[in-house]
């Protein structure tokens, strides 16, 4: 606690010197804003630039053809506006000073960076044609063999008792005996029609689902939620051409990204000292205890 002391004092400091010197130069703001772009409204002392502008579009994902609707424009300025009256209201507060706060920054900082680095070290080795064609190829379920699929389902939300709910009914037959075993238990859910899309599921299932039987009852995630489903029907919808390296691209820059993710995390446990309590239960297989 005394080092997180300290290092949030340094912060303090920093941040009020800071805060010194721009209330120094708070007169030379709108240049400074010019130059990193045009500036668009003044909110009190605070600016709004075009570059601001410009990456919260980047950032929201609002695509090209949508960036000049003047409804789309009045949402992202105004909302960028009301942002710097807020930080201008936290500021008079002080509450860029209080140590929670302060620790938010740095969290947030330290994930913006962290982001950057894994997005420059994927961005760096991106896939070549050869590559994508091989990737394409050796997933036919999500490009040449893709089909939407129609299903029956029951989702519900997966708690802490869900893989019981799934070892429950893995041996169901039917929705039905799924249905009623879910209402017994006294768990919500809900049974619709929907449909699933092959190139989202992973290659292996998909395998599994080609070999269906008509009784075969299956189970998967969605994010929160685990769904039970039966296949109703399915229709043919390859993807093809540039729109299947587009998508290549997009999955193999994910999974890239969630490789990368996992190298870094086992990295920096290898780098990493850990003290005291956190030493026993960092170790690997750890529970803390003796």
């Amino acid at each position: 606690m005394k080092g997180l002391s300290v290092r949030l004092f340094h912060i303090a400091a920093v941040l009020g010197v800071c805060a010194a010197v721009l209330g120094g130069c708070s007169k030379k703001s709108d240049e400074a804003a010019a130059y990193r772009g045009q500036v668009i409204a003044h909110v009190g002392d605070e600016v709004v630039t075009t570059q601001e502008f410009e990456n919260e579009l980047r950032i929201t994902s609002i695509p090209p053809d949508k960036q000049k609707d003047p409804a789309v424009v009045r949402k992202v300025v105004g909302d960028l506006v009301a942002r710097k009256y807020l930080l201008q209201r936290a500021l008079a507060a002080k509450l860029d000073r209080e140590p929670s706060v302060l620790l938010d920054l740095l969290r947030a900082r330290e994930q913006v960076l962290e982001n950057a680095i894994l997005l420059r070290s994927v961005t760096s080795k991106a896939p070549g044609k050869a590559e994508v064609d091989r990737y394409i190829a050796n997933n036919p379920g999500k490009f040449a063999n893709r089909k939407i699929l129609s299903v029956e389902q029951i989702g519900f939300p997966f708690g802490p008792n869900g893989q019981a709910v799934v070892d429950a009914n893995k041996n169901a037959k039917t929705l039905d005996e799924v249905d009623q075993h879910l209402t017994s238990a006294g768990i919500p859910h809900a049974r619709q029609t929907s449909v699933l899309n092959s190139g989202d599921i992973p290659q292996d299932f998909n395998s599994t689902i080609e070999a269906k039987k008509a009784e075969d009852v299956f189970f998967l995630r969605s994010g929160p939620n685990g769904i039970f489903f039966k296949v109703k029907g399915e229709e043919a919808r390859p993807l093809e051409g540039e729109a299947a390296a587009n998508v290549a691209r997009q999955m193999m820059r994910a999974e890239a990204l969630k490789g990368e993710t996992s190298l870094a995390a086992y990295s920096a446990n290898l780098e990493a000292r850990y003290q005291g309590e956190y030493a026993k239960i960092m170790k690997p297989g750890g529970d803390g205890k003796n």
